[in-house]
C-alpha cells in the first residue's frame, strides 16, 4: 500500500520533516525555510483561551428516545412520538478548576447537553445539582472570583469562598448539597444531571407549562468521601474522563433516564416558592417527576479538542415548543454564555461539525467574520427582507408569551409564602441520615475552619443555624474543634 504524502498548510508535499534547511551543513537556519515556519507557527497557536468556568471537561456522542407521551405539554418535535430518536452529544465538567484541574474533587459538574433535532440544536446546560449558589446573574462573575485562584497566591483560598459565602446567605441550600455526601461524584456516568433552571414548554393548542429537567442515572449514583476522592487524584488526576471513555470503548453504555416536573403556568404566581429562583426546588409532593425517555451515551469523539474543547453550549438554543421561563439566572445565560462562545470560538462557532445541526437546514443572512464556511453565493442576498426569494421568517413563536407589568429598576425578585434563604437548606438536611450528617459537617468544618477572619466564620455559622439549629450546632461544634487543634 503506498504510503500517504506529508504535506505543507497549501497542499505541497514535505521533502524533509526532520531536518531544518540551514546556510551550510552547521550554518544557521535560513529564513525560507517554509515548512519549519508554518509548524512553530501553528504550534505557537494551537491553544485558544479555555472556558472561565466548566474549563476541565470530556465529552460523548449518544441519543435520546422518548419513552412516554408528553405532546399534552410540548410541540417539541424530537419529543412528540415515542420511539423518536435524536442525535446528541453531552459535555460534562468541573467549575472551578482550570483545564489542567483533577476529576475527583468537591466542585459541581456540569451537564450540558446538545440535541440535533430536526428543527434546529436545542441545548439543554445544567449541572449534576438542582439548585445553584446565587439566583441573580448580576452577582455571578464576583462568586466565580472568590471561588477560582486568588490572584496573589495563584490557588483557591477558603477565605475568598467562604467570605463570599458568608454574604450570600441564599448559598446555604447549594453548599449543603456540595458538602454533601453527592459534592465528589465517583464518575462521570454516576451522578444524576439537571437543568436546574426552569424552563417553559409550550404544547399545540398553545397552553403554557414551566417545567424542570431530571436526568436519573441508570448506574445508580455513586460518590467518593474526600479521603477517596484524594487518594483517586493521586493515581489519575484525569479519572472520569478515563472512565468515561473507557466504559464507552468496551460497550458499557451509560444512560439516564430523563423526567421533568411540569407545572401549568397559571400555578406559578401563587405557588409557595418563588418557581424561578435557582436556589430552590420543587418538591416532588408537589409536582411529581413524571418520565419523558432515556440517554444513552454509545461513542466517544475522535478528537477531544475539535469536539468536547470546541462544543459550544448555549442555553438560548431553543427550538419551537420550548422557551425561556423568567428565572434571573436563566435569563443572564442566555446572553453570557453565547457571548463566551463567540470570544473564544469565534462568530462563526457554530460551522464547526460537533456545533453544526445534523438535519435542520440553515438558512439565515449571517455572512463574514473569522473562519467562514457559510457565505452564501451570487445568488444569496445578504440582508432582508428582499425580492430574491431568501428565507423569511415564520411568524410562528418558538413559545408562549410571558406576561409582564411594573415598574423598571433593580428590583429584587417577588418573595412567596415560603421563600427564605435557609428552608429548604434545613430541609435537607433533616433527610439525611446520621452518617451523612456526619460526612457534611466534616466536609463543612474542614473548609470554614481554614478562614483567617472570626466574623467571616460567624455569617456563616449563622446561615447553618438557621436553616436547622442541629446543623448550626454541629458545625459551630466542629469548626471551633478544628481550630483548637
Amino acid at each position: 500500500m503506498a504510503k500517504r504524502v506529508l504535506t505543507t498548510e497549501s497542499g505541497a508535499p514535505v521533502a524533509d520533516n526532520q531536518n531544518s534547511a540551514t546556510a551550510g551543513a552547521g550554518g544557521p537556519i535560513l529564513l525560507q525555510d517554509q515548512h519549519l515556519l508554518e509548524k512553530l507557527a501553528r504550534f505557537n497557536r494551537e491553544r485558544i483561551p479555555e472556558r472561565v468556568v466548566h474549563a476541565r471537561g470530556s465529552g460523548a456522542y449518544g441519543y435520546f428516545e422518548v419513552t412516554d407521551d408528553v405532546t399534552g405539554f410540548t410541540r417539541a418535535d424530537f419529543l412528540s412520538q415515542v420511539g423518536k430518536r435524536t442525535e446528541t452529544f453531552i459535555r460534562f465538567s468541573t467549575v472551578a478548576d482550570s483545564l489542567g484541574g483533577a476529576d475527583a474533587v468537591r466542585d459541581p459538574r456540569g451537564f450540558a447537553l446538545k440535541f440535533y433535532t430536526d428543527e434546529g440544536n436545542y441545548d439543554l446546560v445544567g449541572n449534576n445539582t438542582p439548585v445553584f449558589f446565587i439566583k441573580d446573574p448580576i452577582k455571578f462573575p464576583d462568586f466565580i472570583h472568590s471561588q477560582k485562584r486568588d490572584p496573589f497566591t495563584g490557588k483557591q483560598e477558603p477565605d475568598n469562598v467562604w467570605d463570599f459565602w458568608a454574604h450570600a446567605p441564599e448559598a446555604t441550600h447549594q453548599v449543603t448539597w456540595l458538602m454533601g455526601d453527592r459534592g465528589i461524584p465517583a464518575s462521570y456516568r454516576h451522578m444524576n444531571g439537571y437543568g436546574s433552571h426552569t424552563y417553559q414548554w409550550t404544547n399545540a393548542a398553545g397552553e403554557a407549562f414551566f417545567v424542570k429537567y431530571h436526568f436519573k442515572t441508570n448506574q445508580g449514583v455513586r460518590s467518593l468521601s474526600a479521603d477517596q476522592a484524594s487518594e483517586l487524584v493521586g493515581k489519575d488526576a484525569n479519572s472520569h474522563q478515563t472512565d468515561l471513555l473507557q466504559a464507552i470503548e468496551r460497550g458499557v453504555n451509560p444512560s439516564w433516564t430523563l423526567h421533568v416536573q411540569v407545572m401549568p403556568a397559571a400555578d406559578a404566581a401563587d405557588y409557595r416558592f418563588n418557581p424561578f429562583d435557582l436556589t430552590k426546588v420543587w418538591p416532588h409532593s408537589d409536582y411529581p417527576l413524571q418520565r419523558v425517555g432515556r440517554l444513552v451515551l454509545d461513542r466517544n469523539p475522535d478528537n477531544v479538542f475539535a469536539e468536547v474543547e470546541q462544543a459550544a453550549f448555549s442555553p438560548n438554543n431553543f427550538v419551537p415548543g420550548i422557551g425561556p421561563s423568567p428565572d434571573k439566572m436563566l435569563q443572564g445565560r442566555l446572553f453570557a454564555y453565547a457571548d463566551a462562545h463567540r470570544y473564544r470560538l469565534g462568530v462563526n462557532h457554530t460551522h464547526l461539525p460537533v456545533n453544526a445541526p445534523r438535519t435542520a437546514v440553515v438558512d439565515n443572512y449571517g455572512r463574514d467574520g473569522v473562519h467562514a464556511t457559510r457565505n452564501g453565493s451570487r445568488h444569496d442576498k445578504n440582508y432582508e427582507p428582499n425580492s430574491y426569494a431568501g428565507p423569511a421568517q415564520t411568524d410562528a413563536a418558538l413559545a408562549a408569551p410571558l406576561a409582564i407589568h411594573g415598574w423598571t429598576g433593580t428590583h429584587e425578585a417577588p418573595a412567596h409564602t415560603k421563600d427564605d434563604d435557609f428552608f429548604q437548606a434545613g430541609e435537607l438536611f433533616r433527610l439525611m441520615s446520621e452518617d451523612e450528617k456526619g460526612r457534611l459537617v466534616a466536609n463543612i468544618a474542614g473548609g470554614l475552619s481554614q478562614v483567617t477572619r472570626d466574623d467571616v466564620i460567624e455569617k456563616n455559622l449563622a446561615h447553618f443555624h438557621a436553616a436547622d439549629a442541629d446543623y448550626g450546632k454541629r458545625v459551630e461544634e466542629a469548626v471551633r474543634a478544628l481550630r483548637e487543634d
